[in-house]
């Protein structure tokens, strides 16, 4: 079984179909809230690894907080992102999924979480 680490927001009904989903597969999760309990550095730096081609896709571009920050991501560090990922968990796209410590999904699209759990 796959150790599974699901960060989620409350009010997000992206993560909501994501949890029903989950759990409508009866697989196992430790939930955890984004913005109480941002993820790991370990996490974040897998997760720029994985999106290195967009690393736009690792931020909630389209929420308050990115909007308000007025801050060009292109010209960001990677040391950088993490810090300023770090100070907001509604800056980091959710849900943010991280799977035996290894991988790491965010956002929720059905076939992606099949391919990788059924």
């Amino acid at each position: 079984m796959k150790k599974i680490i699901f960060y989620s927001y409350l009010k997000c009904s992206t993560c909501g179909k994501a949890l029903k989903w989950l759990n409508k597969k009866n697989l196992e999760y430790q939930l955890v809230d984004i913005v109480q309990e941002p993820p790991l550095i370990k996490y974040i730096d897998l997760a720029l690894e994985i999106y290195s081609a967009d690393i736009k896709r690792i931020f909630n571009i389209r929420g308050k907080a990115f909007k308000s920050i007025n801050v060009d991501i292109d010209s960001l560090s990677r040391k950088e992102i993490i810090q300023l990922l770090l100070t907001d968990g509604k800056l980091i796209k959710r849900p943010f999924l991280v799977y035996d410590e290894k991988k790491v999904i965010l956002g929720f699209n059905e076939i992606e979480y099949a391919k990788q759990f059924l």
